[in-house]
């Protein structure tokens, strides 16, 4: 189970119990409180019924007296009140008077007058003197059977003479608990719904804020050099900058071992043929022509050294980088023709012709330096792995969204087990005149200058002969990277 599934599964397990409790502790309450509201109305109501029955009291209440036909007529009424969901058509309303010893002087049952009532609270607790209510159910083991009466005393002349009680079926309310039930049941559900579009989204916010952080570790663990993710998670992208900084402090510590290692290796051959001479030359009685040729091999050896130290520093420099700092807009084809005058004399020692083919746009935004060593190695390698009297072609194509630079010669085939290194660090073929290795760092300063123009380079052997080297750089990305750094 993926981890935006784990976390989205316990926020709506969290959300939705959160919800049930919360509607729970609402619900609990809204049968008493619908009950409260209604009682509120009864006491209301029973006291207007006590001061109209005060007007009434000396003609009695007998089946015949105004009161009572008044009564009569409320019952008999045939209403059509649509009161929310429920469609009220007939009269609920019991209602019923005793005098002071608690005597039914008229009910709405006929049957009940001259009933003993002074022992129900409702009427007990009114002729006290205090607020009489009860809640009492006609079958005891029907909960939905129970009254609610509201008692209200029944003054004459400021004397208390009797109580009037009003008294209605909790039945009644129950359509409306139901439907509040149901009215907080539904907000409820749309609540939770609600809940779990958040959890989803924020279980897919973080899940990609932990995929780019686990991809970008993914990157780091197979060699690339990439950036660490800028992530709006603060504890994340706290945890991208300490992977970022101890994956430098890691690829520092193996650079320099590898470094130390092969620049070791590569320096034995010149040290030790420097040495060698000057070995040589501590002897007494060497002819004048051996010393000129130890002193000239000293030279040449300290030369290459050089080279090799000179070489190391500049690609160490690109292997670094992990993007432009500074970017311009330059031509390929300008700085090829530069660099093509630049190594004509070297070319015409081997007797070779340089040409050059452009199409008509050939810029881009990149390093215009890198862009010259790259450039500048390409050529010193198809010059020095050319035979006298060939050719080197330099040729620039625009695709649209990418720059191809081939350069090309009619040497040699590389061969093939060689053709998947040539790009590695200090890895040299023997030149096709004799000439002694090169520090095998050219192709691999071009292959980091590419990657870092957001490009590729390739070495194939040509099928009419020769060897071809393609640079493609990509214009658009270029473009927006340009622009985004000059803004």
């Amino acid at each position: 189970m993926s981890l935006s599934t784990r976390l989205l599964l316990g926020w709506f397990v969290i959300a939705g119990l959160a919800t049930v409790l919360f509607l729970n502790s609402i619900l609990n309450q809204v049968p008493s409180s619908v009950r409260q509201a209604s009682e509120e109305v009864m006491v209301d109501s029973a006291n207007l019924l006590a001061e109209i029955a005060e007007q009434h009291w000396q003609e009695g209440f007998a089946a015949d007296s105004p009161f009572a036909a008044a009564v009569d007529r409320y019952l008999a009424r045939q209403l059509d009140a649509q009161i929310w969901s429920r469609h009220k058509t007939g009269t609920e309303l019991v209602i019923y008077l005793t005098d002071l010893n608690g005597t039914v002087l008229y009910h709405t049952d006929p049957q009940q007058v001259g009933e003993d009532y002074s022992l129900w609270r409702d009427v007990s607790l009114t002729l006290q003197g205090k607020y009489g209510a009860r809640t009492t159910r006609i079958d005891p083991e029907d909960d939905t059977s129970s009254l609610m009466y509201i008692a209200a005393p029944v003054y004459k002349g400021g004397q208390l003479v009797g109580v009037l009680t009003l008294g209605k079926p909790n039945a009644s309310l129950h359509p409306f608990i139901t439907l509040a039930h149901g009215y907080f049941w539904q907000r409820g559900g749309l609540i939770l719904f609600g809940a779990l579009l958040l959890g989803a989204g924020m279980a897919f916010w973080l899940n990609r804020s932990v995929r780019r952080l686990v991809d970008y570790v993914e990157q780091v663990r197979h060699g690339e050099r990439v950036s660490p993710p800028q992530l709006a998670d603060k504890e994340l992208a706290r945890l991208a900058a300490a992977t970022e900084a101890m994956r430098r402090e890691i690829d520092g510590k193996a650079y320099v071992e590898q470094y130390v290692h092969t620049l070791t290796h590569e320096m034995k051959s010149p040290l030790s043929a420097i040495r060698g001479a000057a070995e040589l030359l501590q002897e007494a009685d060497v002819p004048e022509p051996m010393r000129a040729r130890f002193l000239a091999n000293i030279d040449g050896e300290s030369l290459r050294l050089q080279r090799l130290v000179d070489r190391l520093l500049s690609l160490a420099g690109v292997e670094k980088r992990q993007q432009l700092e500074q970017t311009e807009r330059v031509d390929l084809a300008e700085i090829a023709a530069l660099e093509l005058e630049a190594k004509r004399p070297l070319a015409e020692r081997k007797g070779l012709t340089l040409t050059q083919e452009c199409d008509a746009d050939s810029t881009l935004m990149g390093d215009r330096f890198l862009l010259e060593q790259a450039i500048s190695n390409l050529l010193d390698n198809a010059i020095e792995f050319s035979l006298p009297d060939g050719a080197v072609a330099l040729q620039i194509s625009n695709s649209g969204a990418a720059l191809s630079l081939r350069v090309r010669n009619d040497g040699p085939a590389v061969p093939d087990y060689a053709l998947d290194r040539v790009f590695e660090r200090f890895y040299s073929l023997p030149r096709p005149d004799g000439q002694r290795k090169s520090t095998g760092l050219g192709l691999s300063f071009v292959r980091e200058i590419a990657r870092l123009h957001h490009g590729q380079v390739s070495l194939n052997n040509r099928a009419e002969g020769g060897v071809e080297v393609e640079l493609t750089l990509s214009r658009t990305h270029q473009e927006r990277e340009g622009s985004t750094s000059l803004s």
